[in-house]
């Protein structure tokens, strides 16, 4: 889909109703509500595939995150955005299923705020990545328990955002899914 709001992000309310546009570095140097979506794909080993984001990502870079993460973008659906960007920064096709949704307002440097209503989804592939170098500069399949751990014993190797979502990810797919 190409659109030319693409530098644009989605302003919503805390009930993620549109209120508005705004592009997206303005709407991070401001910390203004937007909407996002988080991407978590599992595979058969229910290790979850994670990515560092590139260096030369604007804000968080050289971070491990959760497998895909961004913003739709304006008119977009979130689902066709989270399948849009799985394939553009992972190479990865397959469905995904909608967890939850949350807010957050943290700053991740540089004078920059995530103001986020986020809809979280995964899925489950087996297949490893074709990742875009623009976007990933690393990946890697760990499990749910080594990621825990990870985040407790090294917490500023991840981005904020993951360390928000994941335990509640986790606790979600201990009651979905048999780990």
């Amino acid at each position: 889909m190409e659109n030319n709001d693409n530098q644009f992000v989605v302003l919503v309310d805390q009930k993620d109703r549109p209120v508005g546009r705004m592009p997206k570095l303005e709407a991070h140097q401001k910390g203004v509500l937007h909407r996002a979506f988080s991407v978590f794909i599992l595979n058969s080993k229910h290790e979850l595939l994670l990515q560092r984001r590139a260096v030369s990502k604007y804000h968080s870079p050289n971070l491990w995150s959760n497998t895909c993460c961004s913003h739709p973008y304006v008119g977009e659906l979130v689902i066709d955005a989270a399948n849009r960007r799985l394939k553009e920064e992972m190479g990865l096709d397959t469905p995904l299923e909608y967890l939850f949704h949350f807010i957050y307002h943290q700053e991740v440097g540089n004078g920059l705020i995530e103001h986020e209503l986020d809809h979280v989804y995964y899925g489950f592939s087996d297949n490893d990545p074709k990742i875009n170098p623009l976007e990933v500069s690393q990946w890697k399949w760990m499990t749910l328990k080594a990621i825990e751990n990870e985040l407790l014993t090294s917490p500023n190797d991840f981005t904020i955002w993951m360390r928000i979502i994941f335990p509640q990810f986790y606790q979600v797919m201990k009651t979905e899914i048999e780990f």
